[in-house]
């Protein structure tokens, strides 16, 4: 029986760094300091001096990142938060906790981010709907940037701030500018199958601004003041533990060589795949960091594509077979204008490949041969 290919290798990194990671596992052991301290500052630290953003400050998870940005801003019922209609639940689920109101917007048909004329339609139903549009959070979905250029002029103009949600791109750039120091935040996620992934849940908040730095930090400690049971906001318990940020401070070091492997395995599954499939963009000033490598297919053809593929051996992944506004949960919430429908088109399309800096040409080659011979 042919050996499965794993979607992601997360054993391949941890045999890399092995006697690294070891070590900064026994440290923590060894001091028995688990929540925030020494290993979370370092951590904070190195995160800054990667993607220069002035304030980096390590939480519990992406979702912790998006939540305790929207609660340090005074989200609150009646306001209106334009999200993208084709990403993760979370980018919404954190809008609807503090009782606000998602607005899904469309996509654009080759990065797959947000549309900044679909997010104009956006902010024009918010107001008809008798809602504040307050903020914008983008998504940089499988790893490429949202079109900042266009989106950054509409949120000024009308008066809203940007989170930027880099749950899929943190490590890459945008036209010169790093992941972390767009808009007036970057949330972003380090579970395990992202680009840079703790052992467990893990993110971040960066930011320029020094009073929703020092609110996130009080916020992420219950709100916590200058001491202890001292409670000057209403906060959570968003903090990242110091073994997630030990182990983390090590996959940093090799990380900008794993996303340099990243990117030269996509450029060969579109050289070799680019003549029976409508394979991903590649972008020099909006370079991708390949979270996913994600192939649009016929509808009518999908599934049994992927079940081709499952008998040889290939794992595949669809990034989503929903999209928000189609989910139970989220359907009553409105969409822009007169609707997402390429939202709506692009999770009956996509299908997902194999993708980690440690895909070997052997195992690529296997791949490559199973998807043609599938289509």
């Amino acid at each position: 029986m042919t050996k499965p290919i794993p979607f992601i290798d997360l054993p391949a990194q941890r045999r890399r760094l092995g006697p690294a990671l070891d070590e900064a596992v026994r440290r923590v052991m060894d001091h028995c300091g688990f929540i925030l301290g020494r290993e979370v500052e370092v951590f904070e630290e190195a995160l800054r001096a990667f993607t220069g953003a002035r304030f980096a400050i390590g939480v519990g998870s992406g979702t912790d990142a998006l939540a305790l940005v929207l609660m340090a801003r005074g989200v609150r019922p009646g306001d209106a938060i334009l999200v993208p209609a084709f990403t993760f639940a979370a980018t919404a689920e954190v809008v609807v906790w503090l009782g606000a109101t998602p607005i899904f917007c469309d996509v654009d048909e080759e990065s797959f981010n947000l549309s900044p004329d679909s997010l104009e339609r956006g902010i024009e139903t918010a107001r008809a709907l008798k809602l504040r549009p307050v903020g914008v959070i983008s998504v940089d979905l499988y790893g490429r940037p949202a079109d900042y250029d266009r989106i950054e002029p509409i949120v000024a103009r009308e008066g809203l701030w940007l989170l930027s949600d880099a749950a899929q791109s943190f490590g890459t750039s945008y036209k010169g500018r790093t992941v972390g120091t767009i808009g007036l935040a970057t949330a972003t996620s380090f579970f395990p199958s992202k680009p840079f992934g703790a052992y467990g849940d893990a993110g971040a908040v960066f930011t320029e601004d020094a009073d929703l730095a020092r609110t996130i930090l009080s916020m992420r400690m219950h709100g916590m003041g200058a001491a202890a049971y001292d409670h000057v906001e209403i906060g959570m318990n968003g903090r990242i533990d110091a073994m997630q940020a030990a182990i983390l401070v090590e996959k940093l070091k090799i990380f900008p060589d794993e996303v340099e492997a990243r990117r030269r395995i996509a450029a060969r599954y579109n050289a070799a795949l680019g003549d029976v499939a409508r394979t991903p963009a590649i972008s020099e000033e909006e370079p991708s960091v390949w979270a996913q490598y994600t192939l649009r297919l016929d509808p009518a053809r999908r599934d049994a594509f992927r079940a081709a593929l499952q008998e040889r051996g290939v794992p595949t992944a669809v990034h989503y077979p929903k999209p928000l506004n189609q989910q139970p949960a989220y359907a009553r919430y409105p969409s822009a204008g007169n609707g997402v429908p390429v939202s709506d088109r692009l999770s009956r399309e996509v299908v997902s490949l194999p993708m980690h800096a440690y895909l070997d040409e052997q195992t690529q080659d296997r791949i490559v041969e199973a998807v043609r011979a599938a289509l």
